[in-house]
């Protein structure tokens, strides 16, 4: 059985962190944007969470540029050698779309949101600009793009897991110690 990666090959504290934050914050948004949705009418409860929906969305797109800058100065640990080439380049690319999906996808409900007419405020305190007018057209189309995309980000996250899981319990090569804190 390999051994499991030294301190060297884990993950930097930040990385690890902003991984799981946004993770937890896009369990949260995609669960809010998937409830609020089946409320029927205009209610007090699905006004609040699309609020709730639209302030994980600015999160996790503030925390996705932290984390694309970080990356961008910290390399990630290498793969196991052992790793099959085709893994390699498989998990370089889930990972890049993942990355592309962590900012298109608040920046489309963003969009959605302004071409329904309805100004994002940030925690209810900040209000953001207001980037296109109220456009019908664009509105149902920019609706369509923020569901697909989410859609996407939810089957590349099952992808991503079940790998993880494949790493972990199949080949036994300690991967998932490189990105959970609590592992040795």
């Amino acid at each position: 059985m390999p051994s499991r990666p030294s301190g060297s090959e884990r993950y930097h504290g930040a990385s690890i962190a902003l991984h799981w934050l946004i993770a937890a914050l896009i369990v949260c948004g995609f669960y809010i944007g998937w409830i609020m949705t089946d409320i029927p009418g205009f209610t007090p409860t699905k006004l609040k969470y699309f609020s709730w929906h639209k302030w994980i969305g600015v999160t996790v797109l503030v925390l996705a540029v932290a984390r694309v800058l970080w990356r961008a100065s910290h390399r990630a640990p290498p793969l196991d050698s052992a790793t099959p080439a085709w893994q390699k380049a498989a998990a370089h690319l889930v990972h890049g779309v993942l990355y592309l999906l962590m900012l298109a996808i608040p920046l489309s409900g963003y969009f959605y949101s302004s071409a329904s007419g309805i100004q994002v405020v940030y925690l209810g305190i900040v209000p953001l600009p207001t980037l296109i007018g109220p456009d019908q057209a664009l509105k149902a189309t920019l609706r369509t793009v923020h569901v697909l995309l989410n859609y996407t980000l939810l089957t590349l996250v099952v992808m991503h897991v079940l790998a993880a899981l494949k790493h972990q319990f199949v080949d036994r090569d300690g991967l998932l110690a490189r990105m959970i804190p609590f592992l040795k």
